[in-house]
């Protein structure tokens, strides 16, 4: 028999290569367990714990923000909410532990994603849609139905976390847009509270919707909480038929009274606080906090407080358990698997994403936390670091030095833990082997690259003092900024612009003047036109640019007096 060409052959085998991913795109079986990293993909577990990196680099370089929530079908997909963008779709179809499809569907950012009763749900700053899951369909075929419409989003505190009770009633959390409702000077020296009465009809907690309505608002749900600050954290237990939840606690306590709060007290205080969910739950924000090293509920300064002045006894509630301050807790996920072992068996992991506010003093958080259960369902109030080392390091001031911020954290229908980081776009599978030897020694995170000498300059004190007060609990007193929080001032186009549009920044917020297509932050400034006067606002924006700026000229009291001018 005549042998067929050497480039027939080459060609059926390029054709069969090209239709094999088609016929491939289904998930692996179920089985046995990947084969690990030898370093766990950079992060530190419990022994007989290992990892393997499932998916990496998903957010580098692409318009769609942080990598946020996660969540996993009943054949194994993940799904990773995008901040700004899609929700992608991943699935490992060679059983390796590893994505080897990666899709993109759907849109408007956001944090949550859940999938529950054969639907796949999810929520932008705003609304709630939910998908029809079909078995083994990546992406969904159907078109979303929206089913929660224009929720309140002010763009600070603006996720919308949400869970589903055992009656299968949907739960939407709507946080604050503050720090701790202080005015005018919200996170500044002399911030000053009001009634938050009626601000707090709408923000500050959890609504109950009906999840097969379409089309609801906030006014068509039940007020079922109060007094959050904002609460992304949230889990529903099944043996408790109970949710339970993490808050976010406030900042900057030293910047708004600085009298009666040290440095100290503004890193270390408040608590994370952890809770039971009940009907009518008020926990207290904005009028108090949780002071975790004094175990007890403190009134905020805004409201009169000093550090020692206790809230009213048996008003507010104590937390379940007080995590350290600024921690800043994400998503938290019940472990309803048989594969770890018996002790993590209906406890729930949350994944903290690490505190920016800490400085000086250095950045602490970034990790991934186990909070035992009893038999009835109730925390036994203890907690345990279950996987570290994301940040790679343990001495840094800035965020930006971090190697990986946990966010989103979700478990598999084998029982593997999956965590995602939001910087990097890394999602790791964590299981258990029974395996104690060493595991290879993570790399140390390589520090920063040097800044080059730059020549001394005069510095202009007032405006240095007004910014350590108005402006570093932000920005950072290095200028470095706040990934996704407040933009780098550092060589900033606005700092070393033209003084009038620094000037009027300054003076009415970037909101105000900066084109409307600048990239957005979570913390909004605004203006300080009535808190500066021209000679303040001078010196202020003199010390911008001369600590920021590459050395931009002054700016001069005349031209900020100019800038008030109506234009």
């Amino acid at each position: 028999m005549r042998k067929p060409p050497l480039l027939l052959l080459t060609g059926l085998a390029l054709l069969l290569l090209a239709i094999a991913p088609c016929r491939a795109e289904t998930p692996a079986k179920t089985g046995a367990l990947p084969a690990p990293d030898p370093d766990n993909g950079g992060i530190t577990l419990p022994p007989g714990f290992r990892a393997v990196v499932f998916a990496d680099n998903l957010v580098v370089g692409k318009d769609v923000g942080a990598l946020r929530f996660l969540a996993v079908a009943p054949n194994g997909d993940v799904y990773a909410k995008t901040k700004q963008g899609p929700i992608l779709a991943l699935r490992d179809t060679n059983g390796d532990g590893r994505a080897d499809v990666v899709k993109e569907f759907g849109g408007g950012g956001g944090s949550g994603i859940m999938f529950h009763d054969g639907w796949l749900y999810h929520s932008t700053d705003k609304d709630v849609y939910r998908y029809k899951y079909t078995p083994g369909e990546l992406v969904p075929s159907a078109a979303p139905e929206h089913l929660i419409v224009d929720l309140p989003n002010q763009r600070q505190h603006e996720s919308k976390a949400f869970f589903f009770d055992d009656a299968g009633a949907l739960f939407v959390e709507t946080g604050s847009p503050s720090n701790s409702y202080g005015g005018a000077n919200d996170r500044r020296f002399g911030a000053k509270g009001s009634d938050a009465t009626d601000f707090l009809k709408i923000h500050g907690g959890f609504w109950r919707f009906d999840p097969a309505k379409p089309g609801q608002h906030q006014s068509d749900g039940y007020h079922y909480s109060t007094g959050h600050r904002h609460v992304v954290a949230v889990a529903w237990n099944p043996v408790a038929h109970s949710a339970f939840f993490a808050m976010n606690g406030r900042d900057n306590l030293h910047d708004v009274d600085p009298e009666h709060y040290s440095i100290a007290d503004g890193a270390e205080l408040p608590a994370e606080e952890f809770h039971q969910l009940k009907e009518g739950l008020n926990i207290g924000w904005p009028y108090t906090y949780y002071d975790g090293l004094q175990k007890a509920r403190m009134v905020s300064p805004e409201f009169g407080g000093d550090g020692r002045k206790r809230a009213e006894a048996g008003r507010y509630p104590d937390p379940l358990i007080a995590f350290p301050a600024h921690w800043a807790p994400l998503q938290m996920a019940y472990y309803d698997g048989a594969q770890f072992p018996a002790k993590y068996r209906g406890g729930i992991f949350l994944a903290f994403h690490g505190s920016w506010n800490r400085a000086p003093l250095p950045q602490r958080g970034y990790n991934v936390c186990f909070i035992p259960f009893d038999a009835a369902g109730r925390p036994t109030g203890d907690y345990e670091i279950f996987a570290d080392g994301f940040a790679g390091s343990t001495n840094f001031t800035s965020t930006r030095d971090a190697r990986f911020r946990p966010c989103g954290v979700a478990v598999g229908p084998d029982g593997s833990l999956y965590v995602g980081d939001t910087e990097k776009g890394r999602i790791w599978r964590i299981f258990y082997t029974g395996d104690t030897a060493p595991v290879a020694a993570v790399a140390a995170a390589q520090p920063a690259a040097a800044t080059p000498a730059t020549p001394a300059v005069a510095v202009n004190t007032k405006g240095r003092d007004t910014y350590l007060m108005l402006c570093a609990s932000c920005h950072m007193p290095d200028g470095s900024g706040v990934p996704n929080l407040q933009p780098s001032l550092r060589d900033s186009a606005v700092v070393r612009g033209g003084a009038a549009t620094l000037i009027r920044s300054i003076l009415l917020g970037p909101a105000a003047v900066l084109p409307a297509d600048r990239p957005k932050y979570s913390n909004v400034m605004p203006g300080f036109d009535a808190a500066l006067n021209d000679a303040q606002a001078a010196d202020l924006a003199t010390y911008l640019r001369q600590a920021f700026g590459g050395g931009a000229p002054a700016v001069t009291r005349e031209q900020v007096k100019a800038g008030r001018s109506p234009r």
